[in-house]
């Protein structure tokens, strides 16, 4: 059991199995090299099971066959084109500027074809530097490039299988993601309910809408690796099991997100009670319980959530001891500290379904989005809507090609030992924003400086083949183990990996200053490119992913209200307004991010607006999440049903107001309309009675504070309509 428990753990770390398949295929590669008496065979055949690796698709075993088979014609064509076009530098920039920005733009067609491309384009590079390696053309090229070939194939191989063997492993390990970063979600959302005067309210507000945007990311993932492994496979016990627990952790978000009552106006009226410490306690233990939720997922171990149950009764418990004062000025605070205490409740049972998500109504729909193309007709139209200055992705494939170009001219000029390294670095580095591309960059030379000193001093130490081979497998299976978190580490292990190969067919120490005098070059022309060529500054497209935000929480509204009159209903088309409002949001944040990475000369006063309508729009997403999570179907005798068309107005209002700003039009103040839609629910708040006690109505409340929002959010849009940073082209509707 001591030994068993350590490997179950390692087991569910989800870059484990990565690692592991990288190893095999490592240490197959080597063991074939020495069968063979030729050690020279180990350096194509790692390239080519690092470009296969790179390129390697999360899908079930049919479509992870489906991908390979893609992938190697495509790892086929471009190696042989690099060998037949090597001996014409004329003929062969033009196919690398060519097959450069046809790829790129072939990833606008989806993530899975946008992998694909960049594996091919790698392949491309590691066929020029096994070409350059000896020497150029020869009889003996077209054997290499097979290995290369032999290479991918053999990782290839090795993914089909595992995937047929441990198909929903990923699965599990995605769904404890999206539960370990709703816990996080929920300790900082207890954050605001501190009973603490002179917080900064917009700074809890800012790092709660960030990790917002972690959930939307882990749910997107989480339901792509869900949906390619349904595809034929509706009737699998297990996978519809995860189906069920991705549903949950949806009802679970928008309740998390949801807000029903200003936590500032609670504070001031409940500071010297223990209330607000409760509710605070509440939602952390249940962030822990998210968490432990997770580690439980993968561990296969009960999941025990007490302390959120008592921390709940607790929270009752105080309640009820306000209740019992009896105080004039906290009577209308009780039913909306009501609501906030059932919402949690209801959140709590939401909770514990997840880890028994079976004895949950199965009648849901569970349909999903395919968000792929359905036909060639459909890829191509997607490509097509990319051809134009405003899309991200023409900007990146123009980039990248005149770098790669450039890079080329340089080093056939130049001609510097191992000069396809250059390439390779601008390809590796050269990203699609600045901010990205300023990280990489520095990075990629600290990296390669750390990783060409532990070569120098492993090949100092050992210079024994065996041992030099064996270092080189480590350093290939920490690069696919730290490259997407420690790019710095991944770096400096791919640059080992490199000088111990090498160092068995030639002289390593040759190649360490080279190495750094190309990764230098490679560098600055990526820094350059992304700063001169189309520059995809942030700040003048801010603007319009703001009105998008506004797009998508209008449609959401409309969803809800559809709701309110039809019935309450979980269907595909309220799910998806519901996940496009979030993924709006999340797309802002990631904005604004990359934004503040940005020279002060192009953010401006850009940065600090665009971070005021940020939290002033999940702020509204808050109430939209409430008014959500409240949804049932009005009957004609409610007083709630003539709020409809109240909602209708807001609706329109939003509309409008994302209108004006995505065309960048004088924004019209919403203060007067607001306030005339504040008036009209104070009216229906009245009643003829009055001595009687009037209802707290969670539909009224939350459009209350939905109309609210809107005269600061049409302020904010004004400033973000007004920057003086200038507009950025039409960018293309995406599917």
């Amino acid at each position: 059991m001591p030994i068993s428990l350590p490997l179950r753990r390692l087991w569910t770390l989800d870059k484990f199995a990565y690692s592991l398949r990288v190893f095999i295929a490592f240490s197959g590669a080597l063991l074939f090299s020495g069968a063979a008496g030729d050690v020279a065979l180990v350096i194509p055949l790692f390239l080519g099971i690092i470009a296969c690796a790179l390129s390697e698709t999360d899908d079930s075993w049919q479509g992870r066959l489906q991908a390979l088979a893609v992938t190697l014609v495509c790892f086929t064509s471009a190696s042989f084109v690099v060998q037949w076009l090597f001996p014409w530098p004329w003929l062969f920039a033009l196919g690398l500027a060519l097959s450069t920005f046809t790829l790129i733009m072939l990833g606008a067609i989806g993530q899975r074809y946008a992998t694909i491309a960049s594996g091919t384009l790698i392949l491309s590079i590691y066929s020029m530097i096994n070409i350059e390696q000896h020497g150029g053309v020869d009889e003996d090229v077209a054997a290499r490039q097979l290995l290369l070939l032999a290479g991918a194939a053999w990782y290839g191989v090795i993914s089909v299988i595992w995937c047929t063997l441990f198909s929903r492993q990923p699965v599990k390990q995605s769904m404890a993601r999206v539960y370990k970063t709703l816990g996080e979600f929920l300790i900082l959302k207890s954050a605001l309910f501190e009973p603490v005067r002179g917080v900064d309210v917009e700074a809890r507000r800012l790092a709660l809408a960030r990790q917002n945007g972690l959930v939307v990311d882990a749910l997107n993932q989480a339901k792509e690796m869900i949906f390619r492994r349904l595809e034929g496979q509706r009737g699998s016990r297990k996978l519809n099991r995860y189906l069920r627990i991705y549903f949950i952790a949806q009802d679970i978000h928008e309740r998390a997100s949801s807000t029903h009552y200003p936590y500032s106006a609670l504070t001031e009226a409940f500071f010297h009670h223990d209330v607000l410490f409760r509710c605070q306690r509440l939602l952390d233990q249940q962030g822990r319980a998210c968490r432990q939720l997770a580690k439980s997922l993968l561990l296969n171990r009960p999941f025990d959530h007490q302390l959120s149950e008592q921390a709940l009764a607790d929270l009752r418990a105080s309640i009820d001891n306000l209740s019992e004062r009896g105080k004039p000025e906290w009577r209308p605070l009780m039913q909306p500290l009501n609501a906030l205490a059932n919402n949690l409740s209801t959140l709590e049972e939401q909770i514990a379904s997840a880890h028994n998500p079976d004895s949950n109504d199965a009648r849901r729909d569970s349909t999903l989005f395919d968000r792929s193309p359905s036909s060639l007709l459909e890829a191509w139209r997607r490509v097509r809507l990319n051809f134009t200055l405003g899309s991200p992705t023409f900007r990146h494939a123009v980039r990248l090609t005149t770098a790669l170009v450039a890079g080329y001219g340089l080093l056939q000029w130049l001609d510097p030992e191992q000069g396809f390294w250059i390439l390779l670095t601008t390809l590796f580095v050269c990203r699609p924003n600045f901010a990205t591309t300023r990280r990489f960059l520095s990075q990629r030379i600290v990296g390669t400086v750390l990783g060409l000193t532990a070569g120098w001093v492993s090949i100092s130490l050992f210079p024994q083949p065996l041992v030099q081979s064996m270092i080189a497998v480590a350093a290939g299976v920490s690069f696919f183990a730290n490259r997407e978190k420690h790019y710095v580490i991944a770096t400096a292990s791919i640059t080992l990996l490199v000088l111990c190969s090498f160092n068995q067919v030639g002289d390593g120490f040759d190649l360490i200053w080279p190495r750094l005098f190309d990764t230098l070059i490679g560098s600055l022309i990526a820094g350059l490119a992304v700063f001169f060529i189309l520059p995809d500054w942030q700040g003048r497209r801010l603007y319009r992913e703001a009105a998008k935000v506004l797009t998508n929480q209008r449609r959401y509204l409309d969803e809800i209200v559809h709701q309110y009159e039809e019935g309450k209903q979980d269907d595909l088309t309220y799910r998806l307004a519901r996940r496009n409002a979030h993924n709006a949001d999340a797309a802002l944040s990631t904005l604004l991010t990359n934004m503040l990475h940005e020279p002060g000369h192009y953010r401006k006063q850009d940065a600090d607006n665009g971070l005021r309508f940020l939290v002033l729009s999940n702020t509204l997403l808050s109430h939209l999440s409430a008014l959500g999570a409240h949804r049932h179907r009005l009957t004609e005798e409610e007083e709630d049903a003539a709020l409809v068309p109240l909602a209708k107005r807001i609706s329109a209002l939003l509309e409008q107001l994302a209108e004006q700003l995505d065309k960048r039009l004088p924004i019209t103040s919403l203060a007067a309309p607001a306030n005339e839609l504040l008036a009209q629910m104070e009216e229906q708040h009245t009643t003829s009675d009055e001595n009687a006690v009037t209802l707290y109505r969670p539909i009224q409340s939350q459009l209350r504070l939905i109309a609210g929002q809107l005269g600061p959010l049409g302020d904010a849009a004004s400033r973000l309509a007004r920057s003086p940073t200038g507009a950025a082209p039409t960018t293309p509707s995406t599917t």
